[in-house]
């Protein structure tokens, strides 16, 4: 009996590793490979878990990166456009290689279109987060910067004409989602009760007053004159509204969280592209692009008068940084019109000169801290994240954590 149960048990021990009539080598390498395949699995399940939590932290804020660098072939490509009256800058833009240009232009698409797919993956695996981002009353402002890039590269590009059908068609795909994103945002503002705009309005939502304005300055570059009017027309008349709003809104604005601060630079940013959008559908700087200019300094000089506002902000970098950049670039291109225009004030082109290289050296600041700091760009305690996060939050929560964002 002892015999017959030893023969039992042996071949259950062997048969996994040897099996029969010379077979055994090819299930041991068998067995070996799925062993080390489930070995393999269980390494990648920690991998695949942080790219996706890499694709929840990641939101539609981080498109300020691409809106400063696109803001940034625009300012070069005005600065270098042959047709232009000699400025202040064009010995300096004279003496770079005109690849610099190009190469510039190319760095803000391929930075773009990398967004642009990291978004599409959360599309995919986290659309719950977008979801929530898009019924945000912060996260839906952001949902404008993708397509603000793509004009203001469209007006940027080197290889196109405005006058060629392909520049009409790339309008036409980039301007839409524009147009249905007004009617969502511009609809909830008067039309439901905890979309008022005197609930949710912050400083990011003038990137939906922005979004008007570059499609109509696109759109009068191509000759489009009532179709410039009409978006121009829409994005000045929420402008006000929102501005009016915003600033009886400020007595309660300490309790906005320090990270988001640098987003107030918004606030002239949509007057400096108002002018700008103006100057292309009259053809030139008149009297109301100055008005508009003006106040955008005016702003300007009222925020960079207070540094203690950004003090918080600056401790530790953060994507939230890349908000200082957009704002100067586009205050720089107002100047530049306006220094064209008046060419006989000597200040202009200093002002403008001044303007220009700040836009630039803070550009280039971004991007080294962006490059030398990748481990601070998906922060745990971002509060943009966290409020787009949780969406079951009640109004007044949120609204606490992220009233002026």
């Amino acid at each position: 009996m002892e015999t017959k149960a030893t023969d039992t048990l042996k071949p259950c021990v062997s048969l996994p590793l040897s099996g029969p009539a010379g077979k055994g080598d090819d299930d041991g390498s068998t067995l070996k490979a799925s062993v080390l395949a489930a070995a393999d699995k269980q390494q990648q399940a920690p991998q695949l878990a942080s790219r996706l939590g890499m694709l929840t932290r990641f939101h539609a804020g981080y498109f300020r990166i691409s809106l400063a660098l696109s803001g940034q072939a625009l300012l070069w490509r005005t600065l270098s456009d042959s047709s232009t009256e000699p400025s202040a800058l064009r010995p300096l833009v004279s003496s770079l290689p005109s690849a610099a240009f190009a190469l510039l232009w190319c760095l803000a698409l391929v930075t773009l279109v990398a967004l642009c797919l990291l978004y599409a993956a959360r599309c995919v695996f986290r659309f719950p987060a977008v979801r929530a981002e898009f019924r945000h009353h912060v996260g839906m402002n952001y949902l404008f910067a993708p397509w603000i890039s793509w004009l203001l590269l469209l007006q940027a590009t080197p290889f196109l004409r405005p006058e060629a059908p392909s520049y009409h068609l790339l309008w036409w795909a980039f301007s839409l989602p524009v147009l249905a994103l007004d009617i969502k945002v511009y609809g909830q503002w008067f039309t439901r009760g905890r979309k008022f705009l005197s609930m949710v309005a912050n400083p990011a939502s003038h990137m939906t007053v922005i979004a008007n304005l570059v499609t109509a300055r696109a759109a009068a570059r191509m000759g489009w004159h009532e179709g410039a009017v009409a978006m121009f027309a829409v994005g000045a008349a929420h402008y006000l509204v929102l501005f009016v709003t915003l600033y009886q809104r400020f007595l309660g604005s300490d309790s906005l969280p320090a990270m988001l601060r640098p987003v107030f630079f918004l606030f002239f940013a949509a007057p400096s592209m108002a002018s700008l959008a103006w100057c292309s559908i009259s053809t030139s700087f008149d009297t109301g692009c100055k008005m508009l200019f003006f106040l955008s300094l005016f702003l300007f000089a009222s925020l960079v008068s207070r540094p203690t506002l950004f003090k918080r902000a600056m401790r530790r970098f953060s994507v939230a940084w890349w908000a200082y950049s957009f704002p100067l670039t586009v205050l720089a291109l107002a100047a530049t019109e306006y220094a064209e225009e008046v060419r006989e004030a000597p200040g202009a082109n200093v002002l403008m000169l001044a303007l220009a290289v700040l836009s630039v050296v803070v550009t280039l600041a971004l991007m080294v801290f962006t490059a030398i700091r990748t481990g601070d760009l998906l922060p745990h305690d971002d509060p943009f994240f966290a409020g787009s996060t949780l969406p079951s939050r009640t109004l007044a929560n949120v609204r606490g954590r992220f009233s002026c964002c």
